[in-house]
């Protein structure tokens, strides 16, 4: 940590709206004089206007994050984006995303093209000391997060740019790495839900694991993605042409059924329950609660309120994930579904954007196993088909013979995506 001490993190700004230049400033000089307790020192270095310029300042300043908005002159965020990744460079970025559907779609892009995080512009009906307020909140504790693990290894803030990428959607293997595990870390119980916590760096990293699941996945998948509404509805849609299995944003009330995933919108927890139909004595008929209590951990949706709920209803036939993302959000959940008997596994820290959700989970000592973010599909897999008639699948193909994985693959080099 010498290096955090030597200099303040350094923090290249691209907008081209005059106010959010302003903002921006001004929330770098309120942190440096001492707002914003228990996070580092940071500074502006740099604040320019277009993607160009962009580029250039990049080049020169060598910043440690990069805050980019989406829609500039000359080049864009995702251009900006696109050059980068030619460059070599992986320059941890965070998108400045304004609050509309064609925002979400586009930040969900930016992810893809391999942004870390985003923030949230403040609306127009925002005052100035209000906007401060609502970036400031979000915007610090996500540069320390994304800067922060290069020091704490022992290396140079310099090098936060020079990290090795996560493996991109372009790059991953055609089928999930299928690993031969001892009979002991069998799961002696049948699978019955998986339930997924996943935050900052999920959008990619699940675009990125999904895919590997079979379109008969024997049991239902529930995640939750820490996003706003607009943005897990675009993200369901997202997954949904990616995806062999079907993708759904949650819908209160919904039976359960297998085959199919369910993102938890924005904005509402979710969590698993009886249905109202349900027959009481068969335990395993169950169906979405939706339900607006206020946020948990911060967080709305929250991981712990589905962790937990499953814990209750599955016991020892729950199978977690906990993926990358930033803060504690999901350990309490992780905690109540090993005491009930359930799994919990964890992405490991080298593929994780940032390893603060499931580093917990691993430091707890109830991870079952951390893995890479490749072999993640391939565990959920194997252990769900363990007690089921059948061997294990291998991911569906499409009608040209492709896998999920594949297809993507192929679309993106013809810019379908």
């Amino acid at each position: 940590m010498d290096s955090l001490r030597q200099r303040p993190l350094r923090v290249l700004a691209a907008d081209d709206s005059a106010v959010m230049r302003r903002v921006l400033k001004t929330i770098f000089d309120l942190h440096a004089d001492g707002i914003g307790t228990g996070l580092p020192a940071m500074e502006l270095c740099g604040c320019v206007r277009d993607g160009m310029e962009c580029l250039e300042a990049a080049a020169r300043l060598r910043p440690d994050v990069l805050l980019l908005d989406l829609e500039m002159p000359r080049l864009n965020g995702i251009e900006v984006l696109q050059r980068l990744r030619e460059q070599g460079s992986a320059l941890p970025v965070i998108m400045c995303s304004a609050y509309t559907e064609v925002g979400a779609r586009s930040t969900l892009e930016a992810l893809h093209h391999g942004a870390k995080d985003y923030v949230m512009k403040p609306g127009q009906q925002c005052d100035f000391a209000s906007a401060l307020d609502l970036l400031m909140g979000q915007l610090m504790p996500k540069i320390a997060a994304l800067a922060l693990p290069v020091a704490a290894s022992g290396g140079s803030l310099e090098l936060v740019g020079k990290r090795p990428a996560l493996p991109s959607v372009l790059t991953m293997p055609a089928r999930p790495v299928l690993r031969p595990v001892a009979a002991s870390a069998v799961m002696p119980v049948r699978v019955e839900v998986v339930v997924i916590g996943v935050s900052t760096g999920g959008p990619s990293a699940l675009e990125q694991m999904l895919p590997g699941l079979a379109k008969d996945f024997p049991v239902p998948v529930l995640v939750v993605q820490h996003m706003p509404k607009l943005f897990t509805g675009a993200l369901a849609e997202r997954l949904q042409r990616r995806c062999a299995m079907r993708v759904k944003e949650g819908v209160h009330g919904e039976q359960l059924e297998p085959g199919t995933i369910w993102i938890a919108p924005g904005d509402a927890h979710m969590e698993v329950g009886l249905g109202a139909s349900a027959d009481r004595r068969r335990s395993r008929a169950a169906a979405i609660t939706l339900h607006y209590s206020g946020p948990l951990n911060h967080c709305r949706p929250s991981v712990d309120y589905l962790f937990g709920s499953a814990a209750k209803l599955y016991g020892a036939g729950t199978l977690a994930l906990m993926m990358t993302g930033m803060g504690s959000d999901g350990l309490e959940g992780a905690l109540a579904i090993h005491r009930a008997g359930g799994v919990v596994l964890a992405q490991d820290q080298a593929s994780s954007a940032v390893w603060g959700m499931p580093g917990q989970v691993a430091r707890a000592g109830i991870a079952a196993a951390t893995l890479p973010l490749g072999e993640l599909a391939g565990e959920l897999m194997r252990r769900v088909y363990v007690g089921r008639r059948g061997a294990m699948r291998e991911p569906a193909l499409n009608a040209v013979g492709e896998t999920a994985p594949q297809a993507m693959r192929r679309e993106a080099s013809y810019g379908v995506y």
